[in-house]
């Protein structure tokens, strides 16, 4: 078992933090797997910096696929494809 620590924006922390949301989309540019640890880092992108608020979830299912265009640029999707990480 793995502990993956990964930047989360405050919108996204919060919903994560009430149960509204149990996914991760990410970049598929690091290994994870089931059974892993993925801990969420709050981070501010307006003053680039953390908050210090962090939510540990572990990892249930991942699903990797390759798409056309989402949130990075159609060449690092096509580079490294996508995956979606499921929570509890």
């Amino acid at each position: 078992m793995a502990e993956i620590h990964k930047k989360i924006q405050p919108q996204y922390f919060e919903a994560i933090l009430s149960g509204k949301k149990n996914y991760e989309l990410r970049l598929n540019d690091f290994e994870i797997k089931e059974g892993d640890v993925m801990v969420l880092e709050e981070y501010d992108a307006e003053t680039k910096n953390y908050t210090g608020r962090k939510i540990e979830k572990q990892v249930t299912w991942v699903g990797k696929f390759k798409m056309d265009q989402l949130f990075w640029s159609e060449e690092q999707i096509k580079e490294k494809g996508m995956q979606i990480i499921s929570l509890k």
